[in-house]
């Protein structure tokens, strides 16, 4: 093994090209790949910014080439040669690098590699498992590093957007009090405070809120933030958001801010110009025109109420819907009408194991006319009217949901995005971005027997509702407001209640006694009590955003390190059991084995 002896590194492995002509540099990387010419040996030399192709040939310097024969992949090695152009024939016009290479002069092997457990060319697909096992050779592919240095850039543009504008990076605790009003808590005992714990926090929100009473009056910071749940693509235990809160503020005043720095992120980090105002729908809208609170916009299949109609007509499953109070909605698939018996079961499994209790559909023939097994049901007024109301022409095939309103609109949302996915109609390229305002302010729980926050128990209803809080609480509309790309939410904020009598308010509707309520967030209404401005912000989700600017279908390409859907870091191994010596120091003691 040799040591680098005072050599420095010139340039990396994607920089040079024929104006270093005739330069002698140093580079120093890993061997991807070596391939034997008889009496060359040429190699891939790659660092985090490329590739450069290194040439040892026996009359340039005998010494290096005979050492070239034992390098192999992964090899860490620096060399020192002279840029000439590639033979001709032989050049690669794909890489930066592809017209030129190194006649190497003087090989240092810095240290050998085992076999890697892949390859780590661009090519090839590896388990997910297996890139998380190994990490620190998947994260050595140039996608990677690609996905790494976007979000670097991502977190970049946030800071210099925000600096320019007059905000203060303030960092929060990260152990703080357990609050469980959202998802399950992180807990960390305290060794010199017995029988107590910290809670790793779900968010600063607290915390943000007094630097407003502190007349801090414009915080940022991207910070981790911890939820002990269960685990999808798009989530992790420990994730990371751009946290942001503003002092006397209203909603435009934070979404026109906020439109300006999603600007400068994509200008900055991927060059692509995003297109503002954004498109704002009222909450209640995204529900019946998509089913969903987080509508991808850049497609159709629009859900359309088709109620009015199903209440006369002769399928009792409809009737007995509306009846109930509930909604019959369709979807008019434009064109899919050719879809055959096996597509539409696997459509139908897929809609009941979203809770319905079946999926209706209608083709439409050629000449206009209903095929489908409830076609007999319906008049010829009733379907000239539904055709009518969905738009529907020969070739095109309905289907329907028939239930309470919030399971048809989750089944029938899901539904819209497989039909879309199905008939390739969600476009590949390209952001759609738009916000989502006027949330309910509460929803009834059934299991907890209560009304819980739809968003946080700090967020304030709109001035014009304030007379239902205690009459008819499901019906005050909150002042938050939801940031949706491409049907993923990417931000979510309000304006903050900034009276104490308001958040007590809010807390009793809630069902949190006023003894619960100083518990656990007493210090938030004394400082509520010293003069707290009006305030709002919003937080993004840094992971997500990043994902969805990588063109990748989960958070975890986008993470160093991130962690598996059992919560598990497999190059780690962490979780892990630890000693009774460090459970007694903490004053616990070990639980049963599962």
């Amino acid at each position: 093994m040799d040591s680098m002896k005072g050599l420095k590194r010139t340039h990396d492995c994607y920089s040079l090209t024929e104006t270093a002509l005739g330069q002698d540099v140093v580079l120093m990387g890993w061997v991807l790949r070596r391939r034997d010419h008889g009496g060359l040996i040429f190699i891939d030399l790659r660092d985090r910014k490329g590739i450069t192709q290194v040439v040892f040939a026996p009359e340039v310097d005998p010494k290096s080439h005979q050492r070239a024969h034992s390098l192999r992949s992964e090899y860490v090695i620096a060399v020192k040669g002279r840029i000439r152009r590639r033979p001709k024939g032989m050049e690669n016009p794909k890489i930066k690098t592809g017209m030129i290479e190194v006649a190497c002069r003087d090989l240092r092997i810095l240290n050998t590699s085992v076999t890697p457990a892949f390859s780590l060319d661009e090519e090839g697909e590896i388990s997910e498992g297996l890139r998380l096992r190994y990490r620190y050779l998947d994260l050595r592919r140039p996608l990677m590093v690609r996905n790494i240095v976007l979000r670097h850039r991502v977190c970049q543009a946030m800071r210099s957007y925000l600096n320019d504008h007059d905000f203060l990076e303030i960092e929060t605790p990260m152990l703080t009090r357990s609050t469980p009003e959202g998802a399950r808590d992180y807990l960390v005992p305290s060794r010199v405070n017995p029988g107590c714990f910290y809670a790793l926090p779900q968010s600063p929100q607290l915390y943000k809120q007094i630097l407003m009473v502190s007349g801090l009056d414009r915080y940022y910071q991207i910070v981790r933030c911890f939820r002990d749940e269960d685990l999808r693509a798009d989530r992790q235990p420990e994730f990371t958001q751009l946290d942001m809160e503003m002092s006397f503020v209203e909603e435009d005043d934070i979404m026109g801010l906020v439109e300006g720095l999603v600007t400068s992120i994509f200008k900055e980090a991927l060059n692509y110009e995003v297109k503002t105002p954004f498109r704002v729908l009222p909450y209640q809208e995204a529900m019946d025109r998509f089913g969903t609170d987080r509508p991808d916009v850049r497609f159709g299949l629009e859900l359309q109420d088709i109620s009015d109609i199903a209440s006369k007509c002769g399928l009792k499953v409809f009737q007995k819907a509306v009846s109930a109070g509930g909604v019959v909605k369709s979807i008019n698939a434009k064109g899919m009408g050719d879809l055959s018996r096996k597509d539409l079961d696997d459509l139908t499994k897929f809609a009941i194991g979203l809770g319905a209790k079946g999926l209706a559909w209608v083709k439409i023939r050629g000449d206009g006319s209903w095929q489908s097994p409830i076609a007999k049901f319906f008049s010829s007024e009733e379907k000239l009217a539904i055709a009518q109301q969905t738009d529907a022409t020969p070739g095109d095939i309905l289907f329907f949901g028939a239930d309470q309103k919030a399971t048809v609109c989750k089944v029938l949302g899901e539904l819209r995005l497989e039909l879309a996915r199905r008939g390739n109609l969600i476009p590949v390229k390209g952001f759609s971005f738009i916000w989502v305002t006027d949330f309910p302010l509460v929803e009834y729980d059934k299991d907890e027997g209560r009304f819980v926050a739809l968003h946080h128990p700090f967020t304030s209803p709109k001035e014009e509702d304030l007379g239902l809080l205690s009459t008819d609480p499901a019906s005050v509309r909150s002042r938050a407001y939801d940031l949706v790309l491409n049907g993923n939410e990417v931000g979510g904020g309000s304006i903050r209640i900034h009276r104490a009598s308001m958040q007590e308010a809010i807390f009793n509707v809630l069902s949190i006694s006023k003894e619960e309520a100083h518990d656990k967030f007493g210090f938030l209404l004394e400082a509520l009590e010293h003069g707290a401005p009006p305030h709002g912000g919003i937080a993004f989700g840094l992971d997500r955003l990043v994902m969805i600017m990588a063109g990748r279908d989960t958070i975890r390409d986008v993470i160093a390190f991130p962690k598996t859907q059992k919560a598990q870091c497999l190059m780690a191994h962490a979780p892990a059991k630890v000693s009774m010596a460090q459970l007694a120091e903490l004053y616990l003691r070990p639980g049963w084995e599962i």
